[in-house]
Order: structure tokens, then sequence, then C-alpha cells
């Protein structure tokens, strides 16, 4: 039987790769799907996106392991039976212990073995990193004796928020930038958040730009320029909107990744072991109270402007709605949006994860009335 492939979606706090996948499992053609969803904090929100989408079924009980919390996607072949296992609760698997590329072994490995032994139900695996995993530790764990024989990483897709970008956020000014690295290319003048940037295109197969309706037609050629100038020949950048993609277009690289490793510069070759800031931090909130979205986007709004945060997100209760809002911020920008009824049987309240450098969890949580 041939090596069950494994697309890895990787990109920066917030660029949209939940958004991506989703709609990868919304529109998956007939393709039996497994997801391994990387949470960073003790909340999972990206994996309950995932399970809450229109084509996800039910929990029917099945556990895939006892430290992955699971669900399913539901396949939309005509010829699959939907009470198969094939649609059971072990095709989205959410791993919340701790940033992937540092619990390769603890987490990823056994979650691999587990789905490899369902090659035969299972078309391809997609892997969604957290905002701070590096790839290539994870590519690197497809070397390994356990997996090698019978997993490859199709390719790897980088997810890039084109609108912030095109404002100088997360990587700083791009002009100033490329002034920088043209006048001397050692300069080590990167924060780690901006040597993870790096690292992240330099794994890449292909990138993704998202948010493009956002910016103007020269902000977009702009930011298209540049990134083409920091890729590896051949790397093509696609804009890509609201997460919507042509599943041919998303999977079936046949790349090999972890065969050409070597190929793909990244800041931490030469180390033994990678480390993060251990300054990056997150702080889960579980509310047991209700907000309007306006209101509490001012105050969140307020809340980035007195400390380093890179990311808010989570689900909110609004009062007097029937249906939960799904709350994004990255940096000052928010968006949200309903994406389903609350259960009867589940609790109304407002969950959120913030996560960013050297924060007080203190004032956060005297700040949105903790």
């Amino acid at each position: 039987m041939s090596k069950l492939p494994v697309t890895v979606v990787t990109g920066f706090l917030g660029a949209g790769k939940t958004t991506l996948v989703r709609n990868l499992l919304k529109n998956n053609q007939g393709r039996r799907i497994a997801v391994i969803v990387n949470e960073f904090g003790e909340v999972g929100i990206d994996g309950e996106v995932l399970r809450d989408c229109q084509v996800c079924d039910e929990d029917e009980g099945d556990s895939a392991s006892s430290n992955t919390s699971s669900n399913t996607s539901s396949n939309t072949n005509s010829n699959t039976n939907s009470t198969n296992k094939n649609n059971g609760s072990a095709n989205i698997l959410e791993l919340a212990n701790g940033c992937l590329c540092c619990t390769v072994q603890e987490e990823f490995l056994p979650t691999m073995q587990a789905l490899i032994e369902r090659r035969d139900e299972l078309d391809c695996v997609v892997i969604e990193t957290s905002g701070l995993a590096l790839p290539k530790p994870l590519v690197q764990a497809f070397r390994w004796p356990e997996i090698r024989t019978s997993a490859t990483v199709d390719g790897v897709v980088t997810v890039v928020d084109c609108e912030a970008l095109a404002k100088g956020e997360l990587v700083g000014d791009l002009d100033a930038l490329e002034a920088q690295r043209q006048a001397d290319e050692e300069l080590d003048h990167e924060t780690p958040i901006e040597e993870l940037f790096e690292d992240q295109l330099g794994c890449a197969d292909m990138v993704l730009l998202t948010k493009v309706d956002r910016v103007s037609e020269q902000d977009l050629a702009k930011v298209k320029n540049w990134l083409l100038s920091e890729l590896a020949d051949g790397v093509k950048v696609l804009p890509c909107q609201n997460g919507e993609l042509n599943p041919d277009v998303l999977l079936g690289f046949q790349a090999a990744v972890e065969d050409n490793l070597d190929s793909r510069h990244s800041h931490h070759d030469h180390e033994e072991e990678h480390t993060h800031d251990d300054d990056i931090i997150s702080i889960p909130l579980t509310l047991e109270k209700s907000f309007e979205p306006k209101a509490l986007v001012k105050q969140l709004t307020e809340l980035v402007g007195e400390q380093e945060i890179y990311r808010i997100k989570g689900f909110v209760s609004v009062p007097n709605k029937p249906m939960r809002l799904v709350l994004n911020g990255v940096g000052n920008r928010f968006d949200y949006f309903y994406d389903r009824p609350w259960k009867a049987d589940e609790p109304r309240q407002t969950k959120l994860v913030v996560i960013g450098h050297a924060l007080d969890a203190q004032k956060i949580n005297v700040a949105i009335g903790a």
C-alpha cells in the first residue's frame, strides 16, 4: 500500500489556517481526510471550530488516544456509509499539550502511528500547526523508522496574513526589512517571531495569502513580490479568499518533504534543539457572562494597547442571541461571526484564549471582568 500523504499547514498566529482547513473539510470532494490540530492553550478553540463545521458528525464515543480529544469529519462520498468508522470520532485529533514541534515524540508520534494503522480508511492527513510551531522539526519526525515507511509529507503550505504584512505588522516594515537584508545578509536583527516567520516561508511548497480583499492592488503586488524574493525558486504565492481553495490545489504536491529538508532554510538548522521564546504564553479565560460584540471588541482593543498580545480567539455568549459567536483577533484587528446555535446541554459560557509576550494574567482577568 502506498504511503499515507500528509499536508502540513503552517503559518503565523491568526493567518487563517483553521478557516482554510474548515473549508477543506466542507468541500472534501469525497476525500477521507483526518486532521491533526495543534492548539496553543488549554481551551480547544480551533478543534471545536473544525468539529462544528457543517460536515462533521456527532462524537460516536470512539477514542483515538488518551491524550487527544477527537471528533469526526464526515465523508461526502455517497459510497461511504455514514455510520462507518471512517466517519467515527477519530478523524479530528486535537493535540493541546504544547507546541507540536516541541512534543513530536510525546504526542505526535503515537497519534500518527494510530492514523497509519487506519491507512485503508484514509486518503490523506492534514496537520494544522499552532502559530508558534517550527515546521522542520515536525517534518523531520517523518524520517523516524516508526513513520518513514508508512507516511510521507506530501507538502508544506504556509498561510500568510496579507493585510498584516502590508501594514508592516508581525515582521516589521517591509521596506526597512528588505533594506537591512540587502545591506548585510548576516545581520542578526530578527526577533524570535520574525525568525519563526522566515522558517515557515523557508519550508513552504506553497504560500497562501489571506485577507487580500482588505488591501489595495498595489499593496497586494508589493507583498507578493516581497514574498517571492524570500521564497525558494518555484514556490508559488496564491491569494486565498476566506479559506476557499480547491482541494486539488491544496493537496497532492507529492513533494516527499522529509527527503529534501536540507534544501529548506531554517534559522535552527545547526541547533541540536530549538527553543521558543519562553515568555510567549497563553491565558485561557472561561466567563459565566455574555457580551455585546462591539463592546467586547472595544475592551479587547484597549487591552491589546496595554500589553503585547499577538492573538485573542474564542467563543462568546451574546445576550438574547441563540447563536454562538466565534471571535478572532490578531493584534488590534478583530473579526467575529455566528457559527451555530448553542446546544441545549452546553453551558452558555464565553471562552477566550489570549496569546502574547510576558502577559499579566491578573490585569487581563480584571480588564475582561473574569
